[in-house]
C-alpha cells in the first residue's frame, strides 16, 4: 500500500450544499449536543461525496468549525481511515484488496489488469479522467476473494478476464453490475445446488 498523500492543489473554500447540509443536520441530531463531534466520520463522508470523491483541507476546516472541535482532531480522522481520499480520484474509484485471502486467490493479477487498463501507478487518474485505482487492506469480503470495490459497490469472485471486462465497461460509461462473478449468491458455497441435491438424496 502507498502512503496517503494530501493534494498539493487545494480549493480555497468549502461548505455543504443545501441538500448535504440538511443531511448533516439530521446526522447530528442522532447525538447529544455535548457529543456532536461523534458525527465527524459521517460528515467527512458527506464532504467526500459532495466533492467528487475526495476531501480537501478546506472541508476538514469547515467540519471542525461545524462540530466545534479542533482542526487537528478532524485531520487525524481523515488521514487515519483509508475510506477517506485526500487527493482527487477518478469518477470511478477502484480499491483492490491485496490482503492475504485475496492475494492467495489472485489479487496480484487484478492489480496487473488495473496497471494495464487504467494507469501504471496506483493513485494516478486515467488519461480520460474517468478512473483511478489503489491497493487497500481487507475490505471484509474474504469469502468472495479476490474482489475490488468501485465507489460504493463490491465486485467479487474475480479473475483477470472478469476484472478486465468490468474496467472496460467503466470506460464505456456502462459499468457492469456489482456482485459475484462466479454466479454465487452473497457468500453461499459455490456448489450450493450440488450440496443441496446431495443432502436430499
Amino acid at each position: 500500500m502507498s502512503l496517503k498523500k494530501v493534494s498539493a492543489e487545494q480549493p480555497k473554500q468549502f461548505e455543504f450544499s443545501s441538500n448535504f447540509k440538511k443531511i448533516a443536520e439530521e446526522i447530528i441530531k442522532r447525538y447529544p449536543e455535548k457529543n456532536k463531534k461523534s458525527a465527524v466520520m459521517p460528515l467527512l463522508y458527506l464532504a467526500q461525496k459532495q466533492n467528487s470523491n475526495w476531501i480537501p483541507l478546506a472541508a476538514i476546516k469547515y467540519i471542525s468549525k461545524y462540530l466545534s472541535m479542533p482542526y487537528i482532531n478532524v485531520y487525524e480522522v481523515a488521514t487515519f481511515y483509508s475510506m477517506f481520499n485526500l487527493s482527487p480520484v477518478g469518477k470511478y474509484f477502484i480499491q483492490v484488496c491485496t490482503t492475504t485471502p485475496c492475494l492467495i486467490r489472485g489479487a496480484d493479477k487484478i492489480v496487473k489488469i488495473c496497471k494495464q487498463k487504467i494507469s501504471e501507478k496506483e493513485n494516478s487518474i486515467s488519461k480520460n479522467g474517468e478512473c483511478s485505482w489503489t491497493e487497500v487492506e481487507c475490505l471484509g469480503a474474504c469469502v468472495n476473494a479476490p474482489m475490488m470495490q468501485i465507489n460504493e459497490d463490491y465486485y467479487e469472485d474475480l479473475d483477470e478476464k472478469s476484472a478486465a471486462k468490468i474496467i472496460e465497461s467503466i470506460f464505456q460509461d456502462k459499468i457492469l453490475k456489482p456482485g459475484s462473478y462466479r454466479g454465487r449468491k452473497n457468500t453461499s458455497p459455490e456448489n450450493l445446488k450440488k450440496i443441496e441435491g446431495t443432502k436430499h438424496a
